[in-house]
């Protein structure tokens, strides 16, 4: 007989956490799911750019008057997302707030900016801005009008602690979902190699005509998987239409991808390196295997004929082919 499927959710970081668990005694599967989610509850509570009571929020509202000390959890994730800033070259930057304010999709759905406010918005944007104190856990702005937004890893962060507490309570085979960003898969379900996970097609100007909804299918056993994709918030100027996802170093949406979607052991990684990639495109895939050899990763961008993919390691099954 099968273990049974236990099965926990819960809102969180505007987004639906979710976790499903094999095991013989779901009573205490599902006390273990709950305590993990309750955490991610408490990480929001931290990390939150929107609540004017987390330590992000307070960093925001004084470090550019005087050094703000935080947490060693925040601390040390400010710390782990300084170095895949520098490992990037700023395409991933958690101080790129400024521009989305700009943009308009911070509590809107996006406009065209002023030229002079996005040239003193993107003045603000660079973690160079930003002093990190590891003797006193304290941050520094070096000017006003920095901005910490941890919206792109701090939800592979919350999934990654999630996975910790739920091996640190015996579960060998769970799947933890952020929304449809970030995955882990903790061991693999009864009588099978790995979890599997799937990969949505970015956006086309035509569906498929197999009615494949999927780019990829995914296996996954203890690793991460985050994908980022321009969708969601978006408008339309003339016959452009601007995406929510935006390039620190240049100010401007992204255009070189549609959609990335990387594969490591921590889920931390994965949030921050998916964003980067969809923001380098396919050239960003070599920096990725010089930065973390053993990645899988994929960067798709769709074309009025179909979608082209690129990828390094072996991503998954059922990938479109690449043209």
């Amino acid at each position: 007989m099968l273990p049974s499927v236990t099965q926990v959710a819960r809102q969180a970081m505007a987004t639906r956490f979710e976790i499903a668990l094999h095991g013989d005694d779901p009573v205490r599967l599902r006390a273990a799911a709950e305590e993990a989610l309750q955490e991610v509850e408490r990480l929001e509570g931290l990390l939150s750019l929107y609540r004017p009571s987390s330590e992000i929020a307070r960093v925001n509202a004084r470090a550019a008057r005087e050094p703000v000390i935080v947490s060693p959890p925040v601390f040390r994730l400010l710390e782990h997302a300084a170095r895949l800033s520098a490992e990037t070259g700023g395409a991933f930057d958690i101080t790129v707030g400024p521009l989305m304010q700009c943009w308009g999709f911070v509590g809107g759905t996006g406009s065209l900016p002023d030229p002079d406010a996005l040239a003193a918005a993107r003045a603000c944007v660079g973690m160079h801005l930003v002093e990190l104190d590891a003797v006193q856990f304290t941050v520094r702005f070096q000017r006003a009008g920095v901005m910490l937004d941890l919206g792109a890893i701090g939800k592979g962060y919350a999934v990654g602690v999630a996975a910790d507490i739920l091996r640190e309570a015996g579960v060998t085979s769970a799947l933890i979902h952020g929304g449809t960003s970030t995955a882990y898969a903790i061991g693999c379900p009864p009588g099978m190699p790995h979890w599997k996970v799937g990969v949505a097609r970015p956006q086309q100007e035509q569906a498929p005509s197999d009615g494949n909804a999927l780019l990829a299918m995914v296996p996954l056993s203890d690793a991460a998987l985050s994908v980022s994709a321009i969708r969601g918030k978006a408008f339309q100027a003339g016959t452009t239409t601007y995406g929510h996802v935006l390039d620190p170093r240049t100010g401007e949406p992204v255009h070189q991808a549609d959609l990335a979607a990387v594969v490591l052991p921590e889920a931390t990684e994965t949030d921050a390196l998916s964003t980067a990639l969809l923001t380098l495109g396919r050239e960003g895939l070599s920096l990725l295997e010089r930065l973390r050899p053993g990645a899988r990763a994929l960067v798709a961008q769709a074309h009025e004929d179909g979608i082209r993919t690129d990828q390094v390691g072996m991503f998954g099954s059922a990938v479109v082919a690449g043209s």
